[in-house]
């Protein structure tokens, strides 16, 4: 008896999933095929998975592929990053290829190929030095931790990034949403400045001085960063949602609690660049700080307005940050995502282009943001002109991020895009700080192990006629070319190449190597990455 009753439970709750299916009018799938239709949408949701574990060949998916997925992971765990039997880029068929040209002969540097090494890589400019602001500085680090705020990502997850950034000395860009207490872990901050003033603003919301402050004397802000636009969703606002303003975020943001949260898509105190450029003359007189700019790249007449005001006046930026198109950290809708202002390589060479035109490149700090965490994409930008690159993406997969891309569901199932009490709990900022750091450290060590090759001591001495663009082994042509770069572009000035080639001399001893070595598998024996370590699952 009992055994029958066993057997009508599963049988009759089929049989009422069966009858609910004929009976509802939402799905043409679930009347015409009922129990059986509901198959088609348990693949269609778990589809992302299928592909990213099973699917997807190593060098397809995207936005980050299963080889560069790799390399992030294993470089944050300090484990073997190499890659065997050749590379898995289709040359053959495939265009926009990278090939950095190596020198055959040449000035020989240390090689800095240690797993974990430190190798120092200081910025070959002095920020805020040539407007002479007091607080100049030269950054410590040409990678440094892009700007991603408390109320998008977790708190651990912040901490960790911060603990990162202290441990190798780069900086942390507190993102718009102010600076909370887990940006407080030892590392430097470049503060953003967004369109709702979040940490400087008044009780209506408006710009406030004294607020910024405020903010400046508790916190170790270096620097000051305006954003205007971001790759991820350029020319919108933000909201965030009552439900996700918890007392903590409500406290680090200065706005009520339980009340939708809203990010204008313009700027209030000025509305040109003539504007803009006195907003940022003032923040540098009150403040003392280098300012810069953070931009999206669409139409160019601001760029042109804003280099000519340079040019013909006694204001400037100290910095500018150019944010690929091809989207980041923040959600937003698909066609802002896909469609909406230019992807890096274009936007900033075409930036960069209008300041050189005036004679203004070698006086502004250049700082590039779009998957510019890997070493190829990082090398092209310095190539161009940049002369630090943030990381965001990658230094979110440093932290744990396996791809799930549910960062705009609060579902994180890692603990890094969601403020959920229960998944947040299983990422520990201490260790995760700790990936962040050996990330930084690799990313370092790769770019001046491919400046070495170029026959140069630092990236930014790189320049464009040392990569070339490959396309479908017909065509080739170097990045000046490609870009229409004049001669003498995309360098330092000669007064900083021969500062920072100095500087680099005296700092390139090899440093003694961190805890935990490089798991280096004998030849034909399978690696840790390869016993069950992958890099997907890795990542966490």
């Amino acid at each position: 008896m009992k055994k029958k009753s066993l057997l009508l439970a599963p049988l009759a709750a089929i049989g009422a999933v069966a009858a609910r299916d004929l009976t509802q009018r939402d799905h043409a799938i679930l009347r015409n095929f009922p129990v059986l239709g509901h198959a088609r949408f348990l693949l269609e949701a778990i589809g992302p998975e299928l592909r990213q574990y099973i699917v997807a060949s190593n060098d397809e998916e995207r936005p980050f592929s299963r080889d560069q997925r790799r390399w992030v992971y294993a470089s944050s765990k300090l484990q073997n990053n190499y890659f065997g039997f050749g590379t898995d880029n289709d040359f053959e068929h495939s265009a926009g290829n990278v090939i950095v040209h190596h020198r055959t002969f040449g000035n020989e540097y240390p090689t800095h190929g240690a797993v974990g090494q430190q190798a120092r890589l200081p910025s070959a400019k002095v920020l805020g030095g040539p407007r002479g602001r007091r607080h100049a500085f030269r950054p410590g680090s040409v990678v440094n931790i892009s700007a991603m705020s408390f109320g998008s990502l977790s708190g651990r997850a912040i901490e960790a990034l911060n603990r990162g950034a202290a441990e190798v000395g780069c900086l942390h860009n507190t993102g718009e949403g102010a600076v909370s207490p887990y940006h407080r872990r030892g590392g430097d901050l470049i503060f953003q400045i967004g369109t709702a003033y979040f940490g400087c603003r008044d009780e209506e919301g408006r710009f406030s001085l004294p607020r910024l402050k405020e903010t400046i004397a508790s916190a170790p802000v270096r620097a000051l960063e305006i954003k205007l636009s971001q790759g991820a969703k350029p020319g919108l606002g933000g909201v965030l949602p009552a439900a996700k303003v918890s007392e903590e975020i409500a406290e680090t943001r200065g706005v009520p609690l339980g009340k939708d949260v809203l990010s204008p898509s313009r700027h209030a105190v000025f509305d040109d660049a003539d504007g803009l450029l006195d907003f940022v003359e003032l923040l540098a007189a009150e403040t003392g700080l280098p300012v810069g700019i953070k931009s999206a790249v669409g139409d160019m007449g601001f760029w042109e307005r804003l280099t000519e005001l340079m040019a013909t006046t006694d204001r400037g930026v100290d910095f500018v940050t150019i944010d690929g198109g091809e989207g980041g950290t923040g959600a937003s809708p698909l066609i802002f995502t896909d469609a909406v202002s230019l992807p890096f390589r274009l936007g900033f060479a075409r930036v960069y282009a209008e300041f050189a035109r005036r004679g203004l490149h070698e006086d502004v700090t250049f700082i590039g943001a779009g998957k510019l965490g890997l070493p190829d994409n990082a090398i092209v930008a310095f190539a161009l002109g940049a002369d630090m690159v943030n990381v965001g993406r990658e230094a979110m997969l440093a932290v744990g991020c396996i791809q799930a891309q549910k960062c705009h569901t609060g579902g994180c199932p890692t603990g890094v895009a969601t403020q959920h009490p229960w998944l947040v709990r299983g990422l520990d900022p201490v260790a995760k700080g700790e990936r962040v750091a050996n990330y930084v450290r690799s990313l370092r060590r790769d770019l001046l192990k491919v400046s070495e090759t170029c026959g140069v001591p630092h990236p930014a001495l790189i320049g464009p006629r040392a990569v070339e663009v490959v396309d479908n082994l017909a065509d080739g042509r170097l990045l000046d070319e490609v870009y229409g770069y004049e001669p003498g572009w995309g360098y330092p000035s000669d007064v900083d190449a021969e500062e920072i080639s100095s500087i680099m001399a005296a700092t390139d001893e090899p440093e003694a190597q961190t805890e935990g070595p490089p798991e280096t598998a004998e030849e034909g024996a399978p690696s840790d990455e390869m016993e069950g370590d992958l890099p997907e699952a890795g990542g966490d």
